[in-house]
């Protein structure tokens, strides 16, 4: 079936007749919710779709229309349900892609990048959750005991509310456990790999590898595993491991990575291919065919500017901004938190001196016998009034230290480097950088209830055999993604520029040898003309 660019597949809400594979092309599936457009993929060569509706018996639930023109190989409803009953194994795996869709719809996770499509989503199996469970269901024995002892012993209103009391505790804790298990999950999507880690209001954590820095795969079952369908997946990377512990379906997730990982490889290949023969028809003077250029995976900056108050031009424009952006990259600062918790002694003592100032002030204001500032007989100044003035002034030089500290603590991503600076007012100052090419692997981690509430943390960067640590920076999955957005633009960009260079010097020989072929082949033309005319 062929889609030309800009042709409807099919509509959201139509009824669903057939499976979908993408043999060449592109196609954009959006989903119309409350009047407003979601785009939920974009799918190329290899990809499929159609199978949500067309397995659940329901109308499409979204719209997918050619981004290109498309050539797509069209499976009817009949023959797909008769593949099914001949494939019974077939179809335990795309429901598990269903689910795995479907999952990643309710979730929507913000993380993702326009064209990235989720292929796997699981969860820890049950099984993991019930060690965690045992201890707040044997001490629900705890409310069970104070209530026997209430109506058979100790008919007391004590005894009654600790029973009641402590249900309500171990019931929360039984809940919290249960929340806490739901909100781990294993990704697969055609770009990385994903371990999605929270613990509520303790931790959050993203762990992450593109699918281009695998090594190689693993998957470990037991006998019960076997039984029920568990087990774990090991990813290997150049900078580590991620570890899939107790996922569900853990060989249908090893086969998703290892099928993205090896699509990768191929497209690598034959866009090499294409830029080889294009190098070559350029060095022989052949035409170069055009071709629609591709995505840029260029991050761009939707962060205004606003003009700041007179105070903060006064202390510096950028000076308390927790996230701004310069011609040269993205510069964050810790968390206002950390600043608060740093320095709170000299403002709850500037705040309490203040108060003693104001009071100070009010009382001699109505005594009529105390003043200020008296002239009488030479200058004189009340002593507590100049006593709490000066100690404001010690205690707001006291902040300002700390705050132009906290300031200067700064960490940056440039188009080629991160970098962190370390500056102590009127003292030393460290930087640490590294090239973005350079890094292995980031990590985030939101730990502790502040963590949490206000969403800041630490974000790991590996590079090499060191760490460079992005500390307590506020929405640390944003960090993590802006790093490795430009760290995969910086590779890709270097890579191209080495690519390239050999490239064309592989056309420039091929082309040499191209043309030497042709001007030898005259030549022994010419000899065996001439050898004939004088025969």
């Amino acid at each position: 079936m062929q889609v030309a660019k800009g042709e409807i597949v099919f509509k959201q809400d139509g009824t669903a007749e057939g499976f979908y594979m993408i043999f060449g092309g592109k196609v954009r599936v959006v989903r119309k919710l409350d009047g407003k457009e979601m785009q939920l993929a974009l799918l190329v060569r290899n990809d499929y779709f159609g199978e949500m509706g067309i397995m659940g018996n329901r109308r499409r639930s979204a719209t997918v229309t050619a981004m290109e023109d498309t050539s797509l190989l069209v499976l009817s409803k009949s023959d797909f349900d008769k593949l099914f009953k001949e494939h019974p194994k077939l179809r335990s795996n795309l429901e598990i892609a269903v689910r795995s869709r479907q999952l990643a719809r309710q979730l929507r996770f913000k993380w993702l990048r326009p064209d990235e499509v989720v292929y796997f989503l699981a969860r820890k199996h049950v099984l993991a959750m019930y060690p965690k469970i045992l201890r707040p269901l044997a001490l629900f024995l705890v409310p069970v005991f104070f209530t026997y002892a209430y109506f058979f012993i100790l008919p007391h209103t004590i005894v009654w509310l600790a029973a009641l009391l402590s249900f309500f505790a171990f019931a929360l804790w039984l809940g919290w456990i249960i929340l806490d298990w739901s909100n781990d999950y294993y990704v697969v999507t055609n770009q990385r790999v994903v371990w999605l880690e929270k613990v509520i209001g303790l931790l959050d954590s993203r762990q992450e590898a593109p699918l281009s820095m695998i090594v190689s795969l693993g998957v470990e079952v037991n006998q019960f595993g076997r039984w029920l369908d568990y087990g774990n997946v090991i990813v290997r990377t150049y900078v580590g491991r991620i570890d899939f512990s107790l996922v569900n379906h853990p060989n249908q997730a090893a086969k998703m990575v290892e099928e993205y990982w090896q699509r990768t490889k191929e497209q690598a290949s034959a866009t090499e291919k294409e830029a080889m023969k294009d190098a070559i028809r350029k060095r022989l003077g052949i035409p170069v065919p055009t071709r629609p250029a591709a995505d840029s995976n260029q991050p761009t900056s939707s962060v205004s500017q606003p003009r700041g108050a007179w105070w903060l031009k006064l202390l510096g424009a950028n000076t308390l901004k927790l996230r701004y952006e310069t011609s040269e990259g993205v510069i964050y600062r810790k968390h206002w938190v950390v600043l608060v918790l740093d320095a709170w002694l000299p403002i709850v003592g500037f705040v309490g001196v203040f108060i003693f100032f104001l009071l100070r002030l009010y009382q001699l204001l109505i005594s009529p016998q105390d003043v200020f500032i008296s002239l009488a007989g030479g200058l004189s100044i009340d002593i507590f009034a100049l006593f709490s003035f000066g100690a404001m002034f010690l205690l707001a030089g006291w902040f300002w230290y700390k705050l132009m500290d906290w300031s200067n603590d700064t960490f940056e991503v440039t188009g080629d480097q991160i970098i962190d600076v370390d500056r102590k007012p009127f003292g030393t100052e460290s930087r640490n950088a590294a090239q973005l090419e350079n890094i292995l692997g980031t990590k985030y981690e939101r730990r502790g209830l502040l963590g949490n509430i206000f969403n800041f943390g630490h974000v790991y960067i590996t590079v090499g055999g060191n760490k460079l640590i992005f500390e307590d920076v506020l929405d640390p999955a944003s960090v993590q993604s802006d790093i490795d957005r430009r760290r995969d633009a910086r590779v890709v960009k270097k890579n191209q520029a080495a690519i390239a260079a050999e490239r064309e010097r592989m056309a420039e020989w091929l082309a040499t040898y191209h043309k030497s072929s042709e001007e030898f082949k005259r030549e022994e033309d010419n000899k065996r003309n001439q050898n004939n005319g004088s025969a």
